[in-house]
């Protein structure tokens, strides 16, 4: 994997369009991005990564208690922030993402999860990602969590990966080592094709291992998904014990 960088993003994208349903009752009144953890909206823990990266403009969806999102993103100083409107029609994780492509621009841009961050370890992981991105063969690129080093995670975890970090998927009866974290570095040439309307990301996630284009790189520190009320205790608490 190269580790000069050869291109740097400018344009990320926060995914926080969704329900929230299984953050319930936490989120029948607020939001789900917009959550505290340790005094920090699960937003702004997103954002701050992001600025601290070097990104300067972040793309925010809307959807469930939309004007409360709206809000709060565009109070967030050191990103321009922009809104992409899915009040009408929630569209899934890739058709949120296709709707927001003309904003984010035809370089590669950030993807973040809300709900999902680190507690960084020696090298800050967008950094990483940054670094390893390579145009001639990626059209995505995902910061992977070892599943041995994830709070707030009980799957089977989700690919295998080579020694070029070229990533497939499980096979439905066994487990894998890594775990998509909710953060990626995609190449807007990914979307080509797609449907229109809702569809998931899984959808491109199958396109680029059928093409030989999705790869990953290991994360350092300690993940931690906030899905449930569960995952914010646990989430929490990880925190306090980081801080000890």
């Amino acid at each position: 994997m190269p580790k000069e960088i050869s291109f740097h993003p400018k344009s990320a994208m926060v995914l926080s369009a969704g329900l929230g349903k299984r953050m319930r009752p936490l989120t029948a009144t607020t939001p789900k991005p917009l959550i505290e953890v340790d005094g920090k909206s699960m937003f702004a823990r997103a954002a701050t990564r992001l600025k601290d990266a070097g990104l300067e403009t972040c793309v925010v969806n809307v959807h469930y208690l939309a004007d409360l999102v709206e809000a709060h993103a565009r109070r967030f100083e050191g990103l321009d922030v922009k809104i992409s409107d899915e009040r009408e029609e929630l569209l899934d994780t890739g058709g949120g993402i296709k709707k927001a492509l003309p904003i984010l621009g035809t370089d590669p841009f950030i993807l973040k999860n809300s709900d999902s961050f680190w507690l960084e370890g020696v090298k800050p992981n967008l950094d990483l990602l940054v670094e390893t991105w390579d145009d001639h063969q990626m059209d995505m690129l995902m910061l992977l969590a070892p599943a041995v080093n994830a709070v707030g995670y009980d799957g089977k975890g989700d690919f295998l990966m080579d020694d070029e970090g070229k990533l497939e998927r499980r096979d439905e009866r066994s487990v894998a080592p890594f775990i998509y974290s909710g953060t990626a570095m995609i190449h807007p040439r990914l979307f080509k094709d797609t449907p229109e309307g809702p569809f998931s990301l899984n959808l491109l996630f199958d396109k680029a291992i059928e093409n030989g284009r999705l790869f990953g790189v290991e994360g350092d520190g300690l993940w931690l998904h906030v899905g449930t009320p569960q995952g914010l205790d646990d989430a929490e608490r990880a925190i306090a014990n980081s801080a000890n």
